[in-house]
């Protein structure tokens, strides 16, 4: 037989300890704005009435924002995941929980509508997702703190990553190291960020009056996180082989693509870079250990700088926006050394 107590409430504790609801949400969130005298008294009724706090309970005592929602066209590659951990070190200092919306790699502006259509979250940080209309109004229409990164709109708060540079920065280094012949591994699926990698690239390439050859620029067949992948990089490498042809040195659009890239090199018994030179981009943490030429994004720091920023959006609501475009550096690394061959 089932029991028929009431679910004790932040009310009923909040009754007991003799304080407002808005006190005990604070005991319960661990704010700091709260004496010890008082945190103990609301400690004492929740334990003499067995409280066990839900977030539900936590929103209805207090205006202030619950639940940040992060939403990312994934969680699992190395890339996203220096970012969240600038997020996640960060919301230590702010009075909320996470949840991670994963809207997919392949059409990311779709799950974030249906994302929206949930209203679950306070306040929201989107990762790598482009701002069109119908987006634009999901997010005017939620009126809760945003941020964005990886894409920029003038309505809203911003960092930015300045893509065309970082592909500029790439074709820049490959050529001043001696490489004449270059080829450019793009995603399978066409993104706003690789688009503006490959034209940046392109934009060196005729700054040094050195070919395009249009056969050396392809992509793997693997669409999995819009091709950024290891699969990717290692099937690209195969097609090359398969025209029997090599460019002289690769840029990756991304430093994942590059390990599966350099993996199937390796394979073919191709040495780097005696024989071929090989670059990445995003210098996640394993790149090093390859000594892989790449391109830093500075993933954790935009990661720690939005979260601040929604931090003063909530806090003190300023009129003004920050709207940064994060400029990227080069990691030159032995992997595109040529003059150790």
């Amino acid at each position: 037989m089932k029991s028929k107590h009431k679910k004790i409430t932040i009310y009923q504790v909040a009754q007991r300890a003799g304080v407002a609801i808005s006190t005990v949400s604070r005991v319960i969130n661990n704010s700091p704005n709260v004496s010890k005298k008082t945190k103990e008294k609301v400690n004492e009724a929740i334990n003499d009435l067995n409280f066990r706090p839900q977030v539900s309970a936590r929103k209805l005592a207090s205006r202030e924002p619950q639940m940040l929602a992060i939403a990312v066209p994934s969680f699992t590659t190395p890339y996203y995941n220096e970012v969240l951990k600038g997020v996640k070190d960060e919301i230590k200092e702010m009075d909320l929980d996470i949840v991670i919306y994963n809207t997919g790699s392949k059409n990311p502006k779709e799950g974030i509508e249906n994302f929206f259509h949930r209203g679950t979250a306070d306040t929201v940080i989107t990762i790598s997702i482009d701002i069109d209309e119908n987006v634009h109004r999901q997010l005017q229409s939620s009126e809760i703190p945003i941020v964005l990164i990886g894409s920029s709109h003038p309505d809203y708060n911003y960092f930015e990553l300045n893509n065309r540079k970082g592909g500029f920065l790439a074709g820049e280094h490959l050529i001043k190291q001696g490489y004449k012949n270059l080829g450019y591994i793009t995603p399978a699926v066409e993104t706003k960020a690789a688009n503006y990698r490959k034209h940046g690239f392109l934009d060196a390439l005729r700054e040094f009056k050195m070919p395009v050859i249009e056969k050396f620029f392809l992509s793997g067949d693997s669409t999995k996180h819009a091709g950024f992948t290891e699969e990717a990089g290692f099937e690209a490498i195969f097609k090359y082989d398969k025209m029997g042809e090599f460019p002289d040195a690769i840029f990756c659009s991304s430093d994942t693509q590059a390990i599966g890239a350099y993996h199937a090199l390796n394979k073919l018994g191709i040495k780097i870079p005696e024989d071929i030179g090989i670059m990445g981009y995003d210098n996640i943490k394993f790149s090093r250990y390859l000594d892989l030429t790449t391109i830093d994004q500075k993933m954790y720091s935009v990661g720690v700088m939005a979260t601040k920023r929604l931090a003063e959006i909530i806090r003190h609501q300023p009129e003004d926006k920050v709207q940064e475009t994060i400029d990227p550096v080069l990691i030159a690394r032995n992997s595109t050394n040529k003059s150790n061959t």
